[in-house]
C-alpha cells in the first residue's frame, strides 16, 4: 500500500473494528478509494452498506482526502486478488492462478494449489504433484481460482439415450462465483459546489 492508503487504513481501523470487520485491502489511485472488507463467515451486503455510510463519515470528518474522490467499498469476492504475503498466508490451500513478471525464468502463468506462503515466497502444487516457489517479488498478477462445478444449462443435460454434456460442468464458475457486494459513494470536490439529495 501506498503512505496515503496507509494512513487511510489507520484511520478506519477503529470503524471496522466496532462492525466487526476487517480490512482484506485498500487502495488509493487516480481519484479512487477502493476499500475491500472481510469478516469470518462472509459478509453481506447490509455489513457493506452500514461500513461505507461509517467510512464516508469518518473521511468527511477527518478531512485528509483534499480532492474529489469516488469511495468503494465492498467484499474481495470469492476469486481475491493476492498483492501481500497476509493474502497469500491466507489462500494456503486454494487454487491460484499467478502471473510472474517478464523478467522470471520458466513459465510466466503458474496455476495450481498454493500449499505454503511466508514473508517473501509461496508455493504452488500443480496437478502432477510437482511444485514451484516463487519469489512474492518476482509476482506481477496473482488472485484465488474458484473452482466448481455449475449446474448444467436447461436442456443441456444428460437425457435418456444421450451422453452427458460435460463441458457444462467442467471447468466453469457457478454463475454467482463472481459477483460480490459492493456500495459506492462519489464525495465532491471542496471547490464543487454539493448536491445534496433528499
Amino acid at each position: 500500500m501506498s503512505a496515503q492508503a496507509d494512513r487511510l487504513g489507520v484511520l478506519i481501523a477503529p470503524v471496522l473494528a466496532e462492525l466487526e470487520l476487517s480490512l482484506y485491502d485498500l487502495d488509493y489511485s487516480g481519484g479512487n478509494l477502493r476499500v475491500l472488507l472481510d469478516r469470518p463467515g462472509g459478509i453481506d451486503l447490509g455489513a457493506i452498506t452500514q461500513a461505507t455510510r461509517r467510512i464516508s463519515n469518518l473521511l468527511d470528518e477527518a478531512d485528509i482526502i483534499s480532492s474529489a474522490y469516488t469511495l468503494e467499498v465492498s467484499s474481495p469476492g470469492l476469486e481475491r486478488n493476492l498483492r501481500t504475503p497476509v493474502h497469500f498466508a491466507s489462500a494456503i490451500g486454494r487454487e491460484v492462478k499467478i502471473k510472474t513478471r517478464p523478467s522470471v525464468e520458466g513459465e510466466r502463468r503458474v496455476d495450481g494449489t498454493l500449499i505454503a506462503a511466508d514473508e517473501t515466497t509461496c508455493e504452488v502444487r500443480f496437478e502432477d504433484g510437482s511444485s514451484r516457489v516463487l519469489q512474492l517479488s518476482d509476482i506481477e498478477r496473482a488472485k484465488t481460482h474458484f473452482v466448481g462445478d455449475a449446474a448444467p444449462k436447461p436442456g443441456k443435460g444428460s437425457r435418456p439415450g444421450r451422453p452427458a454434456n460435460k463441458s457444462s460442468t467442467t471447468g466453469k464458475k457457478a454463475s454467482t462465483s463472481g459477483k460480490k457486494a459492493s456500495t459506492t459513494a462519489k464525495k465532491p470536490s471542496k471547490t464543487q459546489p454539493s448536491v445534496e439529495e433528499g
